[in-house]
């Protein structure tokens, strides 16, 4: 497809903008913790800044700060960053945010203690730090977290959906160490993108998801049929062997006359199915019963090639 499920996932997330002030605020502050920092200018005043090469990420954020604390953020048109330099606002956003140490990391308890903040929360944390493969080719949603901190809050955030999602650690090209949060199941990542209300990007996933499973069952059931094949023409090879052994050395119609009568239509239908060859004699025969007059056959061929040994 030519968009990315990450992309469809952050544009339709980034549209929806909750109502209740502390949910704005969650999901903020998870923005804020994954890529965001507080830096200082020449004159030492803080500048609280969230750097994203995402548009639709850098427009959520403006739309949040803007219903959260009523600001008009500025924005950097190289990159979309989003800076917030005036020194009243930068305390307000501090304080709401419970800053520690005015540094950004791990979001303080209180700000998703709330169920419908932890969906803010968790959603804030996929536009910032989130991708989605597509589903055709691996079930596999990640979210790439700084610190082992700020992955197990992620991790215990979603648990709380009862969505299941571990954590590993990864070096970074630059050669740091990433804690990323991954789920891998199809039914969990189903349950995350419903929960995150991304629900066009959740019916496109389950699109996806059907498409490979029928792929996949349609795969399963070829290569079932096709070993059958094969296992059916190799024991069909086998009896004609005995037969024709049988042929040359005693001639067919020495033997009885139902295993005659069977030995005649293997050899002239060899990649037929034993219950289909049943179905050829007069009267019919089941398939096991088949089975027992080949066995027969074969016990026949290999008494004689004992003697003639």
């Amino acid at each position: 497809m030519g968009v990315s499920f990450s992309r469809m996932v952050k544009e339709e997330a980034a549209e929806h903008v909750p109502h209740a002030l502390h949910c704005q605020i969650a999901e903020l502050a998870a923005i804020f913790g994954l890529i965001g920092s507080v830096q200082t200018d020449r004159d030492e005043k803080k500048i609280l800044k969230i750097e994203t090469e995402n548009r639709f990420v850098a427009k959520k954020c403006f739309t949040l700060f803007k219903k959260a604390f009523s600001i008009e953020s500025g924005a950097e048109n190289q990159d979309c960053s989003v800076s917030i330099d005036r020194q009243e606002d930068v305390v307000r956003i501090s304080e709401a945010f419970k800053l520690q140490n005015g540094h950004a990391g791990i979001a303080d308890e209180v700000l998703i203690r709330s169920e419908c903040c932890k969906r803010a929360f968790i959603r804030g944390a996929f536009l910032a730090a989130g991708s989605l493969s597509d589903p055709q080719k691996a079930y596999h949603l990640e979210f790439v977290c700084n610190t082992t901190g700020q992955a197990k809050q992620l991790v215990e955030a979603i648990a709380a959906f009862g969505i299941e999602a571990h954590f590993v650690e990864r070096k970074k090209a630059s050669g740091r160490l990433a804690y990323v949060v991954y789920i891998k199941e199809g039914d969990g990542i189903s349950d995350l993108l419903n929960m995150m209300k991304a629900h066009v990007a959740l019916m496109a996933f389950e699109d996806a998801r059907i498409r490979k499973d029928i792929a996949n069952s349609v795969n399963r059931q070829v290569n079932c049929e096709t070993a059958n094949i094969k296992k059916t023409i190799t024991a069909s090879s086998s009896q004609a062997e005995d037969i024709l052994f049988l042929q040359e050395k005693v001639g067919l119609e020495n033997l009885p006359e139902g295993l005659r009568e069977l030995a005649q239509l293997r050899l002239t239908h060899r990649e037929t199915s034993l219950k289909e060859l049943g179905e050829m004699l007069d009267p019919p025969v089941g398939k096991s019963g088949v089975n027992h007059r080949l066995r027969k056959i074969k016990q026949l061929a290999d008494a004689l090639r004992e003697t003639s040994n």
